[in-house]
């Protein structure tokens, strides 16, 4: 079946859901697996328009057309995608038009700040993007880094119970990958240089952290919550050690990890 209902000759909801159960609409999604539904679609689109409003600030620093085009085709994309899951959050009667603007998506804390798991402010944006970009190579170093980071987070979110989100993240995911990829030729470009590679070295030292803060801590109550309604199927630390081996396997051959 592809929703379930809780009638006394149904499966509990629960146990359909963690049994790899998928809902299809709003109309057969039960009050708190909305809830945690929705909190997971805006975690997503804020990240999404902070990451696109804050590498659209760095389009002019670009060293050549090559990187410019990039630049901006990553800055589009991003918004693309946090409208493709808004739009899926509008079936649950949220305000598009009003969500897209509500939040100064470009707004950044102080370079030195620590943040470490917590959110940060009015919107869901994980904190990584509460930090500012100084300059090309940061920008490059962040767009690998927490690039990595999104393609083993959207191959977890791939797989929620909720199948237009799924069916999303499964669509966006090559697109995602293609920026990172961008970002590692980039990044390799840096790398060809002794100066480019001790800077390269120092950005990755301050982001690094940064975007491991990301996963969430370890052993979190929350996620069991968020397997039980299949929203979830590996922990925080299973992800943080895939985001890991990329990370090396990435920055290795260039002399950077």
């Amino acid at each position: 079946m592809s929703d379930a209902t809780t009638s006394s000759d149904a499966m509990p909801i629960e146990d359909y859901l963690a049994q790899g159960g998928q809902l299809t609409s709003p109309g057969n999604v039960p009050a708190r697996y909305r809830g945690e539904l929705l909190r997971l679609m805006a975690n997503f689109v804020d990240s999404e328009l902070a990451a696109s409003a804050g590498f659209a600030d760095t389009i002019n620093d670009a060293p050549g057309i090559t990187a410019r085009i990039a630049a901006c085709r990553i800055t589009l994309e991003k918004a693309d995608h946090a409208e493709r899951v808004l739009d899926l959050m509008g079936d649950f009667g949220v305000d598009e038009g009003r969500y897209a603007t509500q939040h100064p998506w470009a707004a950044r804390l102080p370079r030195d700040a620590t943040l470490g798991h917590a959110r940060h402010g009015a919107d869901m944006r994980l904190a990584v993007f509460h930090y500012p970009i100084e300059g090309w190579t940061d920008a490059i170093v962040l767009n690998v880094l927490q690039g990595l980071a999104a393609t083993v987070t959207l191959a977890e979110m791939g797989r929620v119970s909720y199948a237009p989100l799924a069916d999303v993240f499964r669509a966006i995911a090559p697109r995602e990958k293609r920026h990172t990829d961008l970002g590692v030729t980039g990044l390799a470009e840096i790398a060809a240089t002794e100066e480019g590679r001790a800077e390269a070295k120092a950005s990755i030292a301050y982001w690094r952290p940064r975007v491991a803060d990301s996963f969430g801590a370890a052993k979190s109550a929350r996620y069991e919550t968020l397997r039980r309604f299949g929203l979830r199927h590996r922990p925080n630390e299973a992800l943080l050690a895939d985001w890991t081996a990329a990370v090396t396997a990435a920055l290795a051959p260039l002399g950077l990890d």
